[in-house]
C-alpha cells in the first residue's frame, strides 16, 4: 500500500459518478442535439460536481460522452480511465438497461451485488445513472427508455491489477461507488474487495478461506493447504476489517497468513497492520525470545534488532516464529465471536513457513 502524503489530500469520484455524468450529458444530447460541457450531476448525499467531457459524439440514433476519472490523491488504480457512457432509445416500456462494453467486466460468479451474466456495473452506480437519466427525460416530458453502454477503453489492463479476476469478473474493471466521492486512503475499495472476496467464496461453496497479507504469504498459504486461488483473500494490513466481515458472514475454517513483521504486530494485538498505524514492539518481542530461552547477549540484540525479520535470524532454532503465531491466534481468537476453526501461518521474506499455530 502507498504511504499517505503529508498535508490536506484532494478527493475524487468514482467511477460510478464519472459514468452517471457521461450517461447524462449523452442523453441530454441525445435528445436536444446539444451536449452539457461540463456536465452537473446530484450525488447521494446532495454534492452537485462538475465534470468535462472527455469525448462527445453525436449520431442519428445514439449520442456517447465520456469522462476522465479523476481519483483526486487517492493511489486509484482507474485513476485517469476514460469512463465512456453511449445512450440510444430503447423500446417503449423498457425502463434503463445497463450493458457493458468494452472494458468493463461480466460477472461469472454468485456471490456479488449483481448476477452471473451481467455487466459489472453494480447496484449504486445504476441507481445513480438511473435517476440522472429520469432528471433529463423528465426536463423535456419524456420517459427515460434507453439502453445505457459504459464503456471503459483501458480497463481490460487496469483489471489486471485489481481483485476482478479472482472475483470471477472478466474481460474488464467494474463500475463502483456508493456515494460517488473518493476518499483518499480510506482503503474503503480494499475492504470492499476483503467483502466480495469473503461473499464469494461462501456463494462457490469454499469452506477454508485464507487471509493473506500479501503475494508472498499467499503463495505459501496455498501451498501449505493446498487452497485454490479463490479460497485466499488478500487482507493487506486489514486484518481487523476481515475478521469483523467475518463475525457477520462466517466460514468454517480460516487460516491468517502473514510475512514474521505483520504478524508479530497481529500478536502484540494490533488489527491494522500498516507500518504508519502500528510498529513491533521489541521490548516485548525481546521477552518473548527470553521466555523461549534465548541467552542474554540475543535477548539484548533482539531489543535494539532494526527490523522484525533480523530478531527472528537472531533467535533461530527456538521457534519463535511458532510462538508468534500461537500468540496472533489467540488475538485473532479474541476478535472472533463467530465459530471459526483457526489457524496462522508466519512465512519469512523468502516465503518459507518459519511458524504454524492452530488445526
Amino acid at each position: 500500500m502507498a504511504r499517505r502524503p503529508q498535508g490536506v489530500l484532494r478527493r475524487g469520484w468514482t467511477t460510478g459518478a464519472c459514468a452517471a455524468a457521461a450517461a447524462r450529458a449523452a442523453y441530454q444530447a441525445l435528445l436536444t442535439g446539444e451536449f452539457p460541457d461540463p456536465v452537473t450531476i446530484r450525488l447521494p448525499k446532495g454534492e452537485t460536481p462538475s465534470f468535462p467531457l472527455a469525448q462527445k459524439v453525436l449520431e442519428n440514433d445514439a449520442a456517447s460522452a465520456a469522462v476522465i476519472k479523476d481519483a483526486g490523491d487517492d493511489p486509484d488504480v482507474t485513476h485517469g480511465a476514460l469512463i465512456v457512457a453511449r445512450v440510444s432509445m430503447g423500446a417503449v416500456g423498457s425502463g434503463v438497461t445497463f450493458h457493458g462494453g468494452s472494458g468493463v467486466g461480466t460477472v461469472t460468479k454468485p456471490g456479488l451485488p449483481v448476477p452471473p451474466g451481467e455487466p459489472a456495473i453494480n447496484p449504486a452506480p445504476r441507481v445513480l445513472i438511473r435517476e440522472m437519466l429520469t432528471e433529463v427525460a423528465t426536463e423535456h416530458d419524456r420517459v427515460p427508455d434507453v439502453a445505457v453502454v459504459i464503456s471503459v477503453p483501458d480497463g481490460k489492463r487496469m483489471a489486471a491489477h485489481t481483485w476482478n479476476p479472482r472475483l470471477g469478473i472478466v474481460g474488464g474493471l467494474s463500475i463502483l461507488g456508493t456515494t460517488g466521492v473518493v476518499i483518499p486512503y480510506s482503503c474503503s475499495a480494499w475492504i470492499h474487495s476483503i467483502h466480495q472476496g469473503i461473499d464469494v467464496a461462501r456463494a462457490t461453496g469454499i469452506e477454508h478461506i485464507a487471509g493473506a497479507t500479501g503475494k508472498t504469504s499467499e503463495a505459501a498459504v496455498r501451498r501449505h493447504h493446498g487452497l485454490e486461488e479463490a479460497a485466499v483473500v488478500d487482507m493487506g494490513d486489514f486484518v481487523g476489517g476481515m475478521l469483523k466481515y467475518l463475525n457477520n458472514h462466517p466460514v468454517p475454517r480460516l487460516t491468517i497468513a502473514g510475512g514474521f513483521a505483520k504478524l508479530t504486530k497481529l500478536a502484540q494485538g494490533h488489527m491494522d497492520l500498516h507500518s504508519d498505524r502500528s510498529q513491533v514492539d521489541f521490548d516485548a518481542l525481546a521477552a518473548l525470545a527470553d521466555g523461549l530461552g534465548a541467552l542474554e547477549p540475543v535477548v539484548r540484540s533482539v531489543r535494539v534488532a532494526n527490523t522484525a525479520s533480523e530478531a527472528l535470524e537472531l533467535v533461530a532454532g527456538l521457534r519463535l516464529g511458532d510462538a508468534i503465531a500461537a500468540a496472533a491466534r489467540e488475538t485473532v481468537l479474541g476478535r472472533l465471536s463467530a465459530s471459526i476453526e483457526l489457524d496462522v501461518l508466519v512465512v519469512n521474506r523468502q516465503g518459507r513457513t518459519v511458524g504454524h499455530a492452530g488445526s
